[in-house]
């Protein structure tokens, strides 16, 4: 397991080795040794997983406030996504910049995306699968998004948008004066 810092501070695509044999393949998904630099002394306490069944559906862009704010590594399965981690931090130097990554269940990588940033995929195949794991529990009044296509952060999505939740659809815009999240 090896992890790359990526340009936003805190997020990494984290690179792993299939141990393979005749019979299978064999995967460690996470070690809290290999990633200490970015960890620290969080622990993980929540996973979840989901399921896209479209090519083109998209979920996301997510967070959670301050004081419930999480780290994620995120993990696909099966198919392909393009993971994308957008810096929402008040002061950082990569406030509102954008980093995606294909995921696949061929790659074998993950996305470490820091705290007080959003996070979001499209699916580039059908029934992709994700695994998700937190550093913090869900907590619903902390929940916090923005819209895929907002114009001040500019993502390029690979696929036209074929599918998006009401929730996801109705996050706002940032506004002009969106001076970003506080830790």
């Amino acid at each position: 397991m090896k992890a790359i810092p990526l340009a936003i501070a805190g997020a990494a695509l984290v690179h792993t080795d299939a141990r393979t044999d005749q019979r299978g393949a064999f995967t460690r998904l996470f070690c809290v040794e290999a990633l200490a630099e970015f960890f620290g002394g969080r622990r993980v306490v929540q996973a979840n997983h989901s399921r896209t069944n479209s090519a083109g559906a998209l979920r996301g862009l997510h967070f959670q406030h301050a004081p419930h704010a999480e780290m994620k590594l995120v993990r696909c399965l099966r198919g392909r996504v393009w993971d994308v981690v957008v810096d929402l931090r008040a002061g950082s130097p990569t406030f509102l910049h954008w980093h995606a990554e294909e995921l696949s269940a061929d790659n074998a990588r993950m996305m470490l995306i820091p705290e007080g940033c959003a996070h979001g995929f499209q699916a580039l195949e059908a029934d992709s699968e994700l695994l998700y794991l937190h550093t913090a529990p869900f907590t619903p009044q902390a929940e916090g998004g923005v819209r895929h296509d907002d114009p001040a952060i500019g993502i390029r999505w690979p696929l036209p948008v074929t599918e998006l939740s009401a929730r996801d659809r109705s996050h706002p815009l940032l506004s002009a004066g969106f001076a970003g999240l506080q830790p």
